[in-house]
């Protein structure tokens, strides 16, 4: 909605016909507000000429019903309406943030042979060592200070899962579980260094244990086969990660460098996070790069933009 109130607010100008894709009682949508919303809305997708002619028209309609409701919000004077000036505002701080964010990391240079080699042969697990893993996944929901407490039951059950089971139940611990079959990319890389340095034979499987932010996560594997990825097939989904990595740590460095300019004062109640708690800019960039490592290469592969064999 702000997308299309910022476009007629934005100019006193009326558009030409030409221009017109539709017109709401006394309020045009023009042909720029119908491409703009086509191109967000679509993102790559490769359309037919019929389904391109549909999804046009979908998104025609979508404008008309925005442009009526906000007339009607006009009408009844909610643009002036306190909250929701506020959200306005907010919106708009978002949107600027984000714009500045991605001019930041735009500068970002594409990485070299090098650093692209390098990569791969520091991730093994991912790639010339890759497996398809037989597992079953037990999320663990507790505090963090207990996380020793449920490795050293873990570890002195040897593989007992039974008794590890038992156990949580006695504790009153929830946990969840999931069985499946994975690739190394779907599994976090706490977990997968793991798994990737067992010895894993036909029924003998292996055991792994990694904290995580619900508390932990226990793998057990049945079974695995290798299912390495050469260097060529590769190197297009580690540009991807390392051109991530380069645009989050560019927008982290640009955020450290325009706090340690500007004069922060926190008022009555508030207080600087501690040293072991750093600021959430430095935790989570404000406009995140488009995935973390893990993410890149399963949405990479599973959109089949790369093919493993």
């Amino acid at each position: 909605m702000l997308a299309g109130c910022n476009a007629k607010e934005g100019s006193d100008k009326k558009s030409s016909p030409s221009q017109v894709a539709v017109k709401v009682n006394k309020e045009e949508i023009s042909v720029h507000q119908v491409n703009d919303l086509l191109a967000r809305s679509s993102g790559n997708a490769n359309f037919s000429p019929e389904q391109a002619a549909k999804v046009r028209s979908s998104v025609v309609e979508r404008l008309i019903d925005q442009e009526l409701l906000l007339e009607q919000a006009k009408n009844s004077k909610l643009d002036r309406n306190p909250a929701v000036m506020q959200m306005i505002d907010f919106a708009r701080r978002e949107i600027l943030a984000r714009a500045y964010g991605e001019q930041v990391m735009g500068n970002v240079l594409q990485p070299t042979e090098t650093q692209i080699n390098k990569f791969y042969d520091d991730n093994p697990e991912l790639f010339s060592k890759r497996r398809i893993y037989n597992l079953q996944e037990i999320g663990i929901q507790v505090a963090p200070e207990r996380f020793d407490e449920v490795r050293a039951r873990v570890e002195g059950a040897n593989g007992n899962l039974q008794q590890v089971m038992a156990w949580f139940s006695e504790q009153k611990i929830p946990v969840a579980v999931n069985a499946g079959i994975k690739p190394a990319e779907q599994i976090p890389l706490a977990i997968l260094k793991n798994l990737a340095q067992m010895k894993i034979e036909e029924g003998k499987g292996g055991v792994a244990l990694a904290r995580t932010p619900m508390g932990a996560a226990l793998v057990i594997v049945t079974a695995a086969r290798d299912e390495p990825v050469d260097r060529a097939t590769a190197k297009p989904v580690i540009q991807r990660i390392l051109l991530n990595q380069a645009r989050g740590e560019s927008l982290g460095a640009e955020i450290k460098r325009l706090r340690g300019m500007a004069s922060i004062n926190y008022g009555e109640g508030f207080a600087a996070p501690s040293a072991e708690q750093p600021p959430a800019a430095e935790q989570a960039p404000a406009t995140q790069p488009d995935a973390a490592p893990e993410d890149s290469i399963h949405s990479i592969l599973e959109k089949g933009a790369v093919k493993l064999k």
